[in-house]
């Protein structure tokens, strides 16, 4: 199986290791460096995964997914959080807004293969898809 998978991070580091790793596996990626970036590339490429950060500035990686999930366009691309904020309240609180899956950084590159493979096959929740 292979993807077409978008990045939205705002350290380029980031963005080129998930880049060589999921380019190893045979998926297409592509970066974003900020969440509006992230936003217009989902709606024109109609990625199958979207890996966001959660900890960047002027739109965090929440309001990026909430936004993402109330477009039509968007709101079934399952979202993948990637992020160093991996603590029980943070996530809590962005399960509420469409995060079923977290990966943490620094992450090793099977998690990230195996995070991307479940949350395809799984798809999006339905709940809420373009609801605003």
């Amino acid at each position: 199986m292979t993807a077409k998978v978008l990045v939205i991070d705002d350290d380029p580091e980031i963005i080129q290791v998930v880049k060589l790793i999921l380019g190893k596996a045979g998926h297409e990626v592509l970066g974003a460096g900020n969440g509006r970036e992230g936003i217009k590339m989902a709606q024109a490429e109609k990625p199958d995964a979207i890996l966001l950060d959660l900890d960047m500035p002027v739109m965090d990686g929440g309001e990026v997914a909430a936004l993402l999930l109330q477009n039509r366009k968007t709101c079934r691309i399952p979202i993948i959080f990637i992020t160093a904020l991996a603590q029980a309240s943070d996530l809590q609180q962005d399960r509420k807004i469409g995060g079923r899956y977290y990966i943490e950084k620094p992450f090793k590159p099977e998690v990230l293969l195996e995070s991307l493979s479940d949350a395809i096959s799984e798809g999006p929740a339905d709940e809420g898809c373009g609801a605003k």
